[in-house]
C-alpha cells in the first residue's frame, strides 16, 4: 500500500464522487478509479459501493477512512515539522547566562522567543563564567551564551547587549549604607567578598578599579554565585562590588550604593561563528533585534 493510494482514497471518500476527486487531485478519472481498484484488490475487500447515481463507503471503507486520516495527518505534521526546522522555527536552543545576567536578560529572552518563535524550546544553564561558556560553545554543548567579554579562545562571535556599571553592596548597618554615592577609595580598609573563579570578568574589573584608587582589595571570602555572595554581605562578612543587575536580587540586610569611579562590565550575546544551525540563526536574528541597546552592536572573532 502506497501513501498516494491513501490520499486518493481519502479524497474520493470526502467527495463521494470520482470525477470531483480526480479534479481535486489533478489526475484523470480512469487513473483514479484504477488506483482505488488496486487498493481494494490489495486489501481484499470493496471500499466503496458504486451505483450510477452515487458513491458511498462500505463499512470497511469507513474504518479505513479513519485510519487513513490519522496516517495522513501524522505525515503532514511531520512534513510541517521538517519545514519549520529547516526554516529555523522549530527546535531546541541551549543558552547559558553568567552571574546576574539571568536576572536581567532571561525573562526578556524567554518572552521574546515565546512571542516570535513559539516552537523553539529553551534549555537554560545559569551561573556559568565566560570562560566556561566559551569552552562549551566550542565543544557544541551550548548554542548561545550571555556572557561578559572579553571572550577566550577562537571562533566565538559576540553581539554587545549593554555596558553595565558596578555598584557597591554593603550590610544595612555598614557605615557606608547611609551614603548615596561612594568612591572606590572609601573601600580601602574593607574586607571584600568576591566571586569564586580565577577567570571572573567582574573580579578583574573590581581589581582594576581598586588599583586605580590606589589599593589592592582584601578578599576575605568567595562565593560561587551572586545569591550566596549577597547572603555573605547580609551576614556582615564583608562588602562586595557587583554588576548593577544584582539589584534585582533584593535581600534583607543588604544595601546597594552607586560607585562614582568603578569600572563597567560589558554584557554580550555569544555564539560559535561557524554554527550551521538554522534554529540558532533564527534565534539570533530575533534576539539581536529585540535586545538592541543604545550601544552599537559589535561582532568580534577571536
Amino acid at each position: 500500500m502506497e501513501l498516494r493510494h491513501l490520499r486518493y482514497f481519502a479524497t474520493v471518500a470526502d467527495t463521494c464522487h470520482f470525477g470531483r476527486a480526480a479534479e481535486r487531485l489533478h489526475m484523470a478519472q480512469p487513473a483514479l478509479s484504477q488506483a482505488i481498484r488496486q487498493l481494494e484488490t490489495e486489501l481484499g475487500t470493496e471500499l466503496f459501493t458504486r451505483t450510477t447515481r452515487q458513491v458511498s463507503l462500505t463499512p470497511a471503507g469507513e474504518f479505513l477512512l479513519g485510519e487513513a486520516r490519522r496516517v495522513l495527518d501524522t505525515v503532514e505534521e511531520g512534513v510541517q515539522g521538517v519545514r519549520r526546522i529547516a526554516e529555523g522555527r522549530l527546535g531546541l536552543v541551549r543558552i547559558a547566562f553568567t552571574g546576574t545576567a539571568a536576572l536581567s536578560y532571561l525573562p526578556r529572552i524567554a518572552r521574546t522567543l515565546q512571542r516570535d518563535l513559539p516552537d523553539i524550546a529553551l534549555e537554560i544553564h545559569s551561573e556559568l563564567l565566560t570562560s566556561a561558556q566559551c569552552d562549551r560553545l566550542r565543544d557544541r554543548s551550548l548554542d548561545l551564551g550571555v556572557l561578559r567579554p572579553p571572550v577566550q579562545g577562537d571562533g566565538i562571535a559576540v553581539h554587545t547587549l549593554e555596558v553595565e556599571p558596578l555598584v557597591l553592596a554593603v550590610p544595612a548597618d555598614h557605615r557606608l549604607a547611609v551614603e548615596p554615592i561612594v568612591a572606590m577609595a572609601d573601600l580601602r580598609t574593607e574586607n571584600f567578598i568576591a566571586y569564586a573563579g580565577a577567570e571572573s570578568v567582574v573580579n578583574a574589573a573590581v581589581l582594576r578599579s581598586c588599583r586605580s584608587a590606589g589599593f589592592s582589595p582584601n578578599r576575605e571570602h568567595e562565593a560561587a554565585g551572586t545569591g550566596v555572595l549577597l547572603a555573605l554581605v547580609a551576614g556582615g562578612l564583608g562588602i562586595a562590588v557587583v554588576p548593577a543587575s544584582a539589584r534585582a536580587l533584593p535581600l534583607a540586610g543588604v544595601v546597594f550604593r552607586d560607585l562614582i569611579d568603578a569600572e563597567s562590565v560589558e554584557l554580550a550575546l555569544a555564539w560559535r561563528r561557524d554554527t550551521d544551525s538554522s534554529v540558532v540563526a533564527s534565534v539570533l536574528d530575533v534576539l539581536t533585534d529585540a535586545l538592541a541597546s543604545d550601544s552599537q552592536p559589535t561582532e568580534v572573532s577571536q
